[in-house]
């Protein structure tokens, strides 16, 4: 098993950010680059969560037996325990061989570090150009991030200074490294304490009947407001599109980025912009001021954000009105004695085997309507104490003698058993709370429209490179702060022990004292006081206050919102009714008259085919004479038309399709005017 634990995972985590990367991104709209970045950068993050088990196993593997090696050779012949001792300890199932994690953590950390501090800033300002040119896109990206890359030139240019007085590129590297993790550590301790509070809280409020409904009405009245406004917004610029379009024709030399912009916006809005355009006219014909490609640049990028805020708003829309309307049948279920699962509206979606056999109406009532609510409570409960143990731990790890750090006493009790597999196991769990509390927040938080991760594919470009940033930025000092909660980091404990090869990739935080043993251990403790602040809600009233409506439940605009929610969930499903109701008429109608209607209609249109076939070829009546039975013949069959389109289907017809033929242009005529 030498290695493969480590391809096993290697393969599994590419899987998984893909993945996720599927359920945020849109593959078949967003650019290549932008989907490479972005996976690229989860990835390399969650190597460093699944791998490192593995090598805190592999060290406390090759430590215990180096111990157990060596007191045998001292104590040969003289103690038995020893020999003992050399028997029972042995080398953990997923052993790495050495010289792999170093190289293995070198690679990942070096090329996660240069995504979110060189790559990722200058991709974004690519995919977020409205340029018509790969050049274009790369001179704004490099404008755009002028103040950024000059910054770091000034860093660079004190640390070569540094350099020259010191020449110690060891120590150069530790300071950058630091500089990393410091700024790191920072976002994440506010991230860390946000999320260890909100996670519980988040699963019991789920449990409580009714909350989550009223949530969600409050969540649908902000949302229907977004969505006007991104409607109105999209309106505003396909208005300036229109008139763009419109002064500039088809032999302008801006015609081509033009056409660029038309193919972004909405296929409605182009069939409407192509109806109305005359590109026959030149361009030089008229004195008019056209824009410039400057103009145009911006226009691009103001075509891009609205259809995407668009889109965005109006798939939320629907999901968040199924989630209502799901919640609302869980409610009304509640009450029922039959025990079946009953739904206002049956699913569009087909069904699958899994459904048709196993999750039947009963089983689907007695999870949702009794098993769903304690299975919420009890892992609220367990979360609530993993939270416990993760702040009280931040507060203690520094004291090594006597332990206080929970995780680390688990961590030396495994140890004395020598039990490889419950290391692993219990710090994969704790790095994943502790991801799960950081990574949750990275995918809850909202920065107005400039930040916002959406589901269902609906996430932008920005959003998705943004995000990638903070994970890079994110994972390492979070495993580092992981390492001395165990007290596996010798920056910290301040203990003699052989370190994990991440640690010493990493480097000796000694060389910056103050960094070691004050910010590293010290900062930690503000966990606590965000968790507090968390738990009564602080940060959503004052955003209450400035302004930002957020749920409150004491609130008389949280209240207001609710009641606006609910009555546009009403709203509508009263119009899925409608639809719903008219589909099951025509239905009906269509079994009851259907077969009948379409027999009658064809053996008539048969017959006036027939007819006018023979008028049409009969040579021998006289011109004037063919011009009366036409007009009669029209006559009679706009008349035979009028019963024939009473029991037929109603048809669609195109004008541009008419003929000159008077038989068939009368009997379209009557079609029209039916119609």
């Amino acid at each position: 098993m030498s290695g493969a634990a480590l391809g096993i995972e290697i393969v599994v985590v590419f899987f998984l950010a893909l993945f996720l990367l599927h359920r945020y991104a849109d593959f078949r709209k967003q650019q290549r680059m932008v989907l490479f970045g972005t996976l690229l950068a989860w990835y390399l993050c969650f190597l460093i969560v699944f791998i490192l088990p593995l090598d805190i196993s592999t060290v406390i593997g090759a430590r215990r037996t180096g111990l157990s090696v060596s007191r045998t050779v001292t104590l040969l012949g003289f103690s038995h325990s020893s020999f003992l001792a050399l028997k029972v300890c042995y080398k953990p199932w997923s052993y790495i061989p050495d010289g792999i994690m170093p190289v293995f953590w070198r690679v990942v950390y070096w090329t996660s570090q240069c995504l979110t501090w060189l790559l990722l800033p200058f991709m974004q300002s690519y995919a977020r150009s409205g340029g018509f040119s790969i050049t274009g896109k790369i001179k704004t990206a490099l404008i755009e991030n002028a103040i950024y890359y000059g910054t770091y030139l000034l860093i660079f240019g004190s640390l070569l200074i540094y350099v020259a007085v010191h020449p110690q590129w060891y120590e150069l590297q530790t300071i950058g490294i630091t500089a990393a993790n410091t700024w790191g550590l920072f976002l994440l301790v506010l991230l860390l304490g946000y999320g260890l509070v909100e996670i519980p809280r988040s699963y019991w409020n789920a449990s409580r009947r009714g909350h989550l409904l009223i949530k969600t009405y409050f969540k649908a009245a902000k949302l229907m407001t977004e969505k006007a406004d991104a409607e109105e917004n999209l309106e505003d610029v396909m208005e300036e599109v229109r008139k763009v379009q419109e002064s500039i024709k088809y032999n302008h030399p801006l015609r081509k980025y033009i056409d660029t912009v038309l193919r972004k916006c909405p296929v409605d809005y182009q069939e409407k912009m192509g109806r109305n355009m005359d590109d026959y006219e030149d361009f030089d014909d008229k004195q008019n001021t056209y824009p410039s490609e400057k103009s145009l640049v911006k226009l691009h990028k103001q075509v891009i954000y609205a259809v995407q805020r668009h889109n965005r708003t109006r798939v939320q829309w629907q999901i968040l009105l199924q989630q209502a309307m799901h919640l609302e049948d869980v409610a009304k279920n509640e009450t029922s004695s039959a025990h079946q699962f009953v739904h206002s509206f049956p699913s569009t979606e087909p069904t699958s085997w899994l459904s048709r056999y196993f999750y039947t109406p009963t089983v689907e009532w007695y999870w949702e309507c009794l098993l769903r609510h304690w299975f919420y409570r009890l892992l609220a409960v367990v979360l609530s104490l993993f939270s416990v143990a993760v702040v009280w731990s931040e507060c203690t790890f520094f004291s090594t003698r006597p332990v206080l750090s929970l995780f680390a006493v688990f961590i030396q009790l495994a140890e004395r058993d020598y039990n490889y597999l419950y290391i692993e196991m219990a710090c994969f769990i704790t790095i994943f709370f502790l991801c799960t509390c950081v990574y949750s927040t990275v995918f809850r938080i909202r920065v107005f429209n400039y930040y916002y991760l959406a589901s269902h594919h609906q996430t932008d470009a920005y959003s998705l490179q943004f995000s990638g940033m903070l994970f890079c930025r994110l994972t390492p000092p979070l495993c580092l702060n992981f390492l001395g909660l165990i007290h596996m980091d010798s920056a910290i404990s301040h203990q003699l022990k052989e370190q994990t090869a991440y640690t010493s990739i990493m480097g000796s935080m000694r060389v910056l004292s103050f960094i070691a043993n004050g910010f590293y251990i010290y900062y930690p403790m503000l966990i606590l006081l965000l968790c507090i602040a968390t738990y009564f809600s602080l940060g959503t009233r004052c955003l209450n206050l400035l302004g930002f409506q957020q749920f409150v439940g004491d609130n008389e605009m949280t209240s207001d919102l609710i009641d606006e929610g609910k009555e546009l969930i009403r709203r509508e499903k009263r119009k899925l009714q409608r639809i719903e109701d008219g589909e099951n008429r025509r239905r009906e109608w269509k079994e009851r008259y259907g077969n009948t209607r379409e027999d009658t209609a064809r053996n008539r249109i048969r017959n006036e085919a027939a007819e006018m076939t023979e008028t049409n070829y009969s040579d021998t009546i006289p011109n004037t004479n063919r011009q009366a039975k036409y007009s009669r013949t029209g006559r009679g069959t706009e008349r035979d038309s009028i019963e024939l389109l009473q029991d037929a289907e109603p048809l669609d017809f195109n004008a541009e399709t008419l003929s000159d033929d008077p038989l068939e242009y009368n009997f379209l005529l009557c079609c029209g005017r039916y119609l």
